[in-house]
C-alpha cells in the first residue's frame, strides 16, 4: 500500500527569517494523521533568512540529522563539536541523555535551505554524539546512496535505530529500486524534481508511506533528488 503525503498538504510556520514546512506534526502544528511513520517523527524542510537561526536549546533521546540543500549551516553544540555545512553533507548529532546546540545561516548575503530529519532511537539514555560525512552527487546519481544506517556501513553516518538512510539523484537514465525485507516498511520523501514510486507520481516536496510492499521502485524523467527511509 502506498499512502501519499502532498507538499501543500504540509504544516507551515513562518516567522520571518524561518519558512518551514513540517512533513510530521511539530511544534504548534498537529495532524493526528501524520504523527510520524515508525521510528521516524520529523522531516522539516526549513529556509533560514541570511545571518539567522536558530538560538541555543536544548534535546535529548533523539536522532537529529541535518541534510543540506543549498546555503551553508554553522552548527555549534555543548560537546564541542563546531561546524559549517554546505550541500551534500550529511549531519548526525546523537542527543541522547541530552545536548545543547545552536544552528545559524552562515552567510549574510544567502539563504540556507535544509532538511532536519528526527528519528526515535532504540533505546534512551545514549551518551551523546555527533558525526558528518559528505556525499558527492556523483555517488548518489542512478543509485541508492546509504548515507546513514545503525552500523555506519558504506561510509554512512551512525544512527542509533534500525533505520537505514538512502540518497538518490535521478535524471532519466533509468528506474533504481530497493528491496524491502519482511517486516519492514519504507518512506520516500522528494525533494527536488518530479517522479514515480512504484508508478505514482510525485514531486518536490511530497511523500510517501509504503507498506506490505516488497520493492520500492523510483523512476524520474527529469533530474530529482529523493531520500528513501527503510524503516522496521
Amino acid at each position: 500500500m502506498l499512502q501519499v503525503r502532498k507538499s501543500e498538504e504540509r504544516g507551515v510556520a513562518n516567522f520571518g527569517w524561518l519558512d518551514s514546512r513540517h512533513s510530521f506534526s511539530f511544534g504548534h502544528y498537529y495532524d493526528p494523521k501524520h504523527v510520524g511513520f515508525g521510528p521516524l517523527l520529523v522531516i522539516n524542510e526549513d529556509k533560514v533568512a541570511p545571518g539567522q537561526g536558530f538560538g541555543t536549546h536544548g534535546h535529548r533521546d533523539m536522532e537529529i540529522i541535518s541534510y543540506v540543500l543549498s546555503g551553508e549551516l554553522e552548527h555549534k553544540d555543548s560537546m564541542g563539536n563546531g561546524s559549517v555545512l554546505k550541500y551534500g553533507d550529511v549531519q548526525r548529532m546523537t542527543a541522547g541523555t541530552g545536548v545543547r546546540h545552536s544552528e545559524y545561516n552562515h552567510s549574510n548575503r544567502e539563504g540556507v535551505h535544509f532538511l532536519q530529519i528526527w528519528i526515535q532511537p532504540s533505546q534512551g539514555g545514549i551518551e551523546p554524539g555527533y558525526e558528518e560525512k559528505h556525499f558527492t552527487p556523483e555517488s548518489k546519481t542512478g543509485a541508492l546512496r546509504l548515507v546513514a544506517s545503525p552500523d555506519g556501513r558504506d561510509g554512512s553516518v551512525l544512527v542509533h535505530q534500525d533505520a537505514f538512510i538512502y540518497a538518490s539523484i535521478l535524471n532519466g537514465g533509468g528506474d533504481v529500486v530497493h528491496t524491502l525485507a519482511e517486516g519492514r516498511q519504507a518512506y520516500v520523501h522528494v525533494i527536488r524534481g518530479a517522479l514515480t514510486v512504484n508508478g505514482t507520481a510525485l514531486k518536490g516536496g511530497d511523500a510517501a508511506k509504503i507498506t506490505g510492499e516488497t520493492t520500492v521502485t523510483l523512476s524520474g524523467a527529469e533530474e530529482v533528488e529523493v531520500l528513501l527511509f527503510d524503516l522496521p
